[in-house]
């Protein structure tokens, strides 16, 4: 009996363990983004299940940062598939105003404002790489008020334990 339960014990464990290892693929990813802006991209998991990611990306002729706060979430039927939400905050200058929709050719402004963001992050099962799409719509609140929300991007990055 006492045997049984040694064994049972020990059964649990490894599937509390193996349980783990499932759920945190990876715990750092570097790599870059292309969509809509192209930069650097920065995910680190504080949790299983939650990540902060920063990115350095291009906009406008300009240069921005934005730092976000994610909860990612398995999607069991795909291993090593996750979707994930969040928000957070971006700031950084616009130049040359060559495009529309500015009315103002020739300044540079500040912005600043709120993100949120949805998509989808996989990584790869036998190899180091992370991929991830992504919607990041963003709100500024300096500057150019207004919404923005024409932001989708692939992430590929390069991922540690």
């Amino acid at each position: 009996m006492f045997k049984k339960a040694i064994i049972a014990a020990f059964m649990v464990a490894c599937m509390v363990v193996s349980n783990q290892a499932e759920a945190q693929t990876y715990s750092t990813g570097v790599g870059l983004r292309a969509g809509v802006s192209n930069g650097l991209t920065v995910k680190h998991f504080i949790s299983s299940d939650e990540a902060i990611e920063g990115m350095l990306h291009t906009r406008w002729k300009g240069l921005m940062i934005t730092g976000l706060y994610e909860k990612h979430k398995d999607i069991r039927e795909v291993r090593g598939l996750k979707w994930f939400y969040g928000g957070g905050a971006h700031i950084g200058t616009w130049g040359d105003r060559s495009d529309p929709p500015f009315r103002d050719y020739d300044d540079s402004y500040t912005v600043f404002g709120i993100d949120g963001i949805i998509g989808l992050d996989y990584k790869f099962v036998d190899a180091p790489v992370n991929l991830s799409l992504d919607y990041k719509p963003a709100f500024n609140i300096t500057s150019d008020v207004g919404w923005w929300g024409d932001e989708i991007a692939l992430s590929i990055r390069f991922t540690f334990h």
